[in-house]
C-alpha cells in the first residue's frame, strides 16, 4: 500500500466548456483514449472529471470482475478500493476534531498510546506530515504473508511498537502507513465510534456519498471490483487484503465520482475551516497534511494517490482552475503516469496524439534512429531490427515491440514500454509504476 506520487483517429468532436479557462475539452478524445487501452487489455477502471464542482465527465471501461471467459463490465457505480487516498479522508476528520476544539496539532501521541516508541515526542502534526519516525507496519514485517488475515488494534500496535523508530521525530519525513493507522485510532477514541461510523457521520452522509464506505471482503453484489495483475496474456486475480489491518491508512472503498465530490467539497470549505485547509496545503519537505503537491506544467494541484493489491487510485484538485479528477483502476498494464498525463493533456486542451492510430504503421527505415546499445547501472539493452520489426534484447531475452506512437513502443505480454528520445540518446523503460533511464552508448 506504499503510496507513490505522480511524476504526472479523432471522431466527430463533442465538447464541454471549462469556461474560466476559455477552452474546450474533447469528450470524444477522452473516450477514444480510454477505449483504446481497454480494447488492448492495457487498463480497466473508471475516471471522473469535474469543473466548478460540477461533474463534467464520467467513464468506466474494462471489467470489474473476471472469471475465465465471464466478465462483468465496469460501470460508473463500480466501487474500488482506493488505498492510500483514504489518508485524505482521515486527515479531514482530524482537522474537523481540531476545528471543534477536541484535538490540537501539538497534542502528543502518548496521550493516546503511551507505549509506542518516542510517543512523548511525536505530535499529531508530525504524524500528519509523516515526520513521526514510526516504522511502517507494512514494511519488514512479512506483510505479504498476513495481509489477508484480520488483525486487532492491539496486534497492530504491538507490531509498530516492536519495530521501533526510524529517526527522531520532526527531523525528517518518510512515508509511513503507521501514522495514519494511528490517526484513525485516535479518531475512534475521540468520536467513541468505529472509524467506519465516524467516516459516515462526518463526511459521507454530509456529502451524500452513497458509494463511499469502510471496506469489507469484496462483494460482487455491491458492485465492488476485484483486483487483477496482467501476466502471460491474462488478467490474474490478486490476493485480497483484509481491510481491518489498514483502517485510516487505506481501508476506504469508493468511486471516482464520489472521490471528486469529496475533494471539491474540501476545497470549497464545506468540510473544514479555511484555515485548516490552508494547514493541509502547507508543505514541509514536499509533504502536506494528508495531501501532496503536484505540478502539471505551470498548473499546481493537491491530492493523493493510492495503491492496494493491484487497485490504483489518483485524486487531484487544481485550485486555480477549479478542476478535479479521480481515476481508479482494478487492473493496469500501461504506465500509470502516461494515463494520467494523457487525461490531463486532453482536459487542458493540449496537444496529445492518441495511441495506436493508423499512423503507427512502420517502415524499416523508420527504425534506424533507434538502433544501438543503451545502458544504465542496472540494465543493458541492445536494440536491433528485423525488417519492420523492432527488437530489444536484454539479459538474454528478446522483445519484439509494437508501436504505440512516435518513438514509443510496447511489449504488452511482459508489461514493458519503451520510450526513445533519439535527439538526446536516451531510452526510458517503463513499467506500471517504475521508470528506468538508459543512455545510448553505441
Amino acid at each position: 500500500m506504499k503510496m507513490k506520487r505522480l511524476a504526472f483517429v479523432i471522431l466527430i468532436v463533442t465538447t464541454f466548456n471549462f469556461t474560466s479557462l476559455g477552452q474546450t475539452v474533447n469528450i470524444s478524445k477522452l473516450d477514444s483514449f480510454l477505449n483504446s487501452l481497454a480494447s488492448r487489455e492495457l487498463a480497466m477502471g473508471s475516471l471522473t472529471v469535474s469543473k466548478n464542482s460540477i461533474i463534467k465527465y464520467q467513464k468506466a471501461f474494462g471489467s470489474s470482475h473476471i472469471d475465465n471467459d465471464k466478465k462483468i463490465p465496469a460501470n460508473t457505480y463500480t466501487k474500488y478500493r482506493i488505498g492510500s487516498a483514504t489518508k485524505m479522508f482521515t486527515a479531514v476528520m482530524i482537522f474537523q476534531l481540531i476545528d471543534e476544539g477536541k484535538l490540537s496539532l501539538d497534542k502528543k501521541l502518548n496521550t493516546y498510546f503511551p507505549n509506542l516508541p518516542k510517543a512523548n515526542k511525536i505530535t499529531i502534526s508530525n504524524m500528519l506530515y509523516h515526520r513521526s519516525g514510526l516504522h511502517d507496519y507494512t514494511h519488514d514485517t512479512n506483510f505479504p504473508e498476513w495481509m489477508d488475515k484480520p488483525k486487532t488494534h492491539d496486534q497492530l500496535l504491538k507490531i509498530i511498537k516492536d519495530k521501533g523508530s526510524d529517526f527522531e521525530p520532526d527531523t525528517e519525513a518518510d512515508y509511513s502507513n503507521s501514522n495514519y493507522l494511528l490517526l484513525g485510532y485516535i479518531i475512534e477514541k475521540l468520536c467513541k465510534v468505529p472509524y467506519a461510523d465516524a467516516l459516515k457521520k462526518r463526511i459521507t452522509s454530509k456529502l451524500n456519498l452513497k458509494n463511499t464506505y469502510y471496506g469489507n471482503p469484496i462483494n460482487l453484489k455491491k458492485n465492488e471490483a476485484t483486483s487483477y495483475k496482467y501476466a502471460e496474456n491474462n488478467w490474474n486475480k490478486e490476493k485480497e487484503t483484509n481491510l481491518s489491518i489498514h483502517g485510516g491508512a487505506g481501508s476506504i472503498v469508493s468511486t471516482p465520482t464520489d472521490m471528486t465530490k469529496f475533494i471539491d467539497a474540501l476545497f470549497s470549505n464545506k468540510l473544514i475551516k479555511k484555515s485548516s485547509l490552508s494547514k493541509m496545503e502547507t508543505m514541509i519537505d514536499d509533504y502536506g497534511m494528508g495531501m501532496f503537491p503536484n505540478k502539471y506544467g505551470s498548473k499546481n494541484s493537491f491530492g493523493h494517490n493510492g495503491r492496494i493489491e493491484e487497485f490504483y487510485s489518483a485524486l487531484w484538485h487544481f485550485p486555480n482552475e477549479n478542476i478535479s479528477f479521480a481515476y481508479c483502476t482494478n487492473g493496469i498494464n500501461y504506465p500509470r503516469t502516461d494515463i494520467i498525463e494523457g487525461v490531463l493533456k486532453i482536459c487542458f486542451n493540449e496537444q496529445f496524439t492518441l495511441p495506436f492510430t493508423k499512423d503507427s504503421i512502420l517502415k524499416s527505415e523508420d527504425l534506424d534512429k533507434f538502433i544501438g546499445k543503451y545502458s544504465s547501472d542496472q540494465i543493458v539493452v541492445n536494440c536491433t531490427k528485423d525488417g519492420i520489426k523492432l527488437l530489444l534484447e536484454t539479459k538474454g531475452k528478446v522483445f519484439e515491440v509494437e508501436k504505440i506512437s512516435d518513438n514509443y513502443f510496447m511489449n504488452a505480454a511482459s508489461g514493458y514500454f519503451f520510450e526513445f528520445h533519439p535527439d538526446k540518446g536516451e531510452l526510458l523503460i517503463k513499467e506500471t509504476d517504475n521508470i528506468y533511464h538508459l543512455k545510448r552508448t553505441s
